[in-house]
């Protein structure tokens, strides 16, 4: 029984051939609004007709306080065995605390690419129309790696040492250090992630974006790998973009671009930018994939402060949602979903705050968007 998927979004399992078959997904609530959100994607992937079998799997600060860690290995075991995933965000500490349980769970599971596409949907408030977007960014490295000396240790002490005396260049004692490791390897298997999605999807572009005018030895890696593969692809389109100019020209003629291959910290980024283009996080599905491992999860954060509220907006989740049945090779539900998203989103009276910003009071909340995209799928 083979059970490999596609990397480019679409899955490659023989069982899918097989009418009414059951996919084994772990499904990780998350935490702050997390649960809301998972529940209400829950039911409408369910109610596509499609028979999921979920395995629920618990991350987070509450998680941590149970079990002395907030990505516990079971966790893990449950994705490396059914291979697919659907994760709810989770709140990460800001300047102390636990690492990223997203950026560890990536690693762990060596997700290097990670996939946010950024649409716009008729109603959505966004002065921009036509935009069609997919940022690939590098998941493995970068200021990502988690490769950091904190400011006073030893170890710190010994690296600021090494590296005045090998780069001639002074650091100040009392620095913390973070490692921008660029490989290779890393970056041609990313590149050639986006060139392969790009060629799959019949998209006319991929443009890499950096900063080798600067960092010559690292950003200057990654281009010169990008200009490498770029040969090996001579029907599509591309070119290259240093990063602050990049975000210039997202805000001013977003419609050039199509795919953005990049490295982690700029896709960080570049990905949000471009979901305020399209009409905010509340819009903004995400992927992240291996050779055979896929979690799918929405752009946006946790927002703690809205906790059990039932008021924020779940088609990010939705969306997500949407790219995990089109990974599965359930193609018709995948389009089914969407519809009755975008079909929501234009009617404009079932959604949320965000996306009532003219008349917040007649926003409907978490659930009710749900209710509202089950009543537009085509059953």
């Amino acid at each position: 029984m083979k059970a490999a998927y596609s990397p480019i979004l679409k899955s490659t399992v023989d069982l899918n051939a097989i009418k009414n078959m059951t996919y084994k997904i772990t499904l990780i609530p998350g935490d702050g609004i997390g649960p809301e959100v998972t529940e209400a994607t829950r039911r409408v992937l369910e109610a596509t007709g499609v028979s999921f079998q979920w395995e629920p799997a618990y991350v987070g600060a509450a998680v941590q306080q149970t079990a002395g860690t907030p990505l516990p290995d079971e966790v893990l075991t449950s994705i490396r065995k059914n291979k697919v995933a659907l994760k709810g965000p989770v709140t990460t500490p800001v300047g102390s605390g636990f690492r990223s349980v997203n950026v560890t769970l990536r690693q762990s599971l060596g997700l290097y690419s990670c996939l946010r596409p950024c649409k716009t949907y008729n109603g959505v408030p966004s002065p921009y129309r036509n935009i069609d977007i997919v940022i690939v960014r590098e998941n493995m490295e970068d200021l990502y790696a988690g490769i950091e000396f904190a400011k006073g240790t030893p170890e710190a002490a010994n690296l600021i040492t090494f590296v005045s005396k090998a780069s001639g260049k002074a650091i100040l004692p009392d620095s913390g250090i973070s490692i921008k490791p660029i490989s290779e390897t890393r970056s041609r298997q990313i590149v050639k992630f986006a060139f392969d999605y790009a060629r799959k999807y019949n998209r006319r572009k991929v443009t890499a974006v950096h900063k080798a005018n600067i960092m010559k030895f690292s950003d200057g890696l990654f281009l010169s790998v990008a200009r490498e593969v770029a040969k090996e692809y001579p029907g599509i389109e591309f070119e290259d973009r240093i990063v602050d100019n990049m975000c210039m020209q997202l805000v001013q003629k977003p419609q050039l671009f199509d795919v953005i291959v990049t490295e982690n910290l700029y896709g960080d980024i570049l990905s949000d930018l471009c979901a305020g283009l399209v009409g905010g996080l509340g819009v903004a599905p995400g992927a992240n994939l291996s050779s055979d491992l896929a979690v799918f999860e929405p752009t946006h954060g946790s927002a703690p402060k809205y906790t059990g509220l039932n008021k924020v907006n779940p088609m990010a989740m939705m969306l997500s949602g949407v790219m995990m049945l089109k990974y599965l090779g359930e193609t018709a539900a995948a389009g089914n979903l969407e519809d009755a998203i975008a079909a929501v989103i234009a009617e404009g009276k079932s959604v949320t705050y965000d996306l009532k910003p003219q008349s917040p009071d007649n926003a409907v909340g978490t659930s009710q968007v749900a209710d509202a995209v089950i009543a537009k799928l085509k059953l």
